[in-house]
């Protein structure tokens, strides 16, 4: 059964995901702080977090960077802030998505099974070149032997890349992919975020992966 870790400080709607969560078949762990969220996540686990932006201890940002820098666990946003910088921020950290309130329960429940989904998938693939590991089974990125934390966005760029190496892939099929034809938050400044840090991580001075095919989109050049 998988597990969801639901971090909302309005008592009532945390109350009412949970519920509609464990209809669905969900198991559901509830915070309503990051404290109680921490703790939560530490004792249990989670396959997947939603998060509130708006904590009684700080913003849900804090928690989810805490949460990225130890595990590959997806983030979906769930908050009433509405700014473009603020859904920005949340992609720019890893999140999965940002959906603003009021929003639709089946919406939600929708977004979540497509996550879950695409989180489980096992593409099978292992791309290993003595410099860059990745083990696409086991969700494992390493770098000359140690572990490189990536997150839940990075790895599907990089399975992305590995499906179709040599191949230009446009920004617009990227977005799609990668967010499910994207949000009105969603754009070409959040996808290039997310490559640029993920270069970051797995290239260096010697070793180039990505290749920015200008005004088009991005290209695995790794072999």
């Amino acid at each position: 059964m998988q597990k969801i870790l639901v971090v909302e400080d309005d008592w009532e709607l945390n109350q009412g995901i949970c519920y509609f969560l464990r209809e669905e078949g969900y198991a559901v762990s509830a915070a309503h702080s990051i404290s109680e969220g921490r703790k939560a996540y530490e004792a249990d686990g989670a396959d997947l977090i939603l998060l509130d932006v708006n904590l009684p201890d700080g913003e849900g940002f804090e928690f989810c960077g805490w949460v990225k820098n130890n595990s590959c666990v997806p983030v979906l946003f769930l908050t009433a802030r509405d700014l473009e910088e603020d859904a920005l921020k949340g992609y720019e950290m890893g999140a999965e998505d940002y959906v603003t309130k009021p929003f639709s329960m089946k919406i939600l429940l929708k977004k979540i099974s497509v996550i879950l989904k695409r989180n489980q998938e096992d593409q099978g693939r292992i791309f290993d070149d003595g410099f860059l590991k990745i083990d696409a089974a086991r969700a494992k990125v390493e770098i000359s032997g140690s572990p490189c934390p990536v997150t839940p966005t990075e790895f599907r760029l990089l399975q992305e890349f590995l499906s179709h190496r040599g191949q230009l892939l446009t920004y617009d099929v990227l977005l799609d992919r990668l967010w499910d034809g994207g949000s009105q938050f969603v754009d070409k400044h959040a996808l290039a975020v997310n490559i640029n840090r993920l270069r970051g991580k797995i290239e260096d001075g010697e070793h180039k992966y990505i290749s920015n095919v200008y005004g088009m989109g991005y290209q695995w050049i790794g072999q």
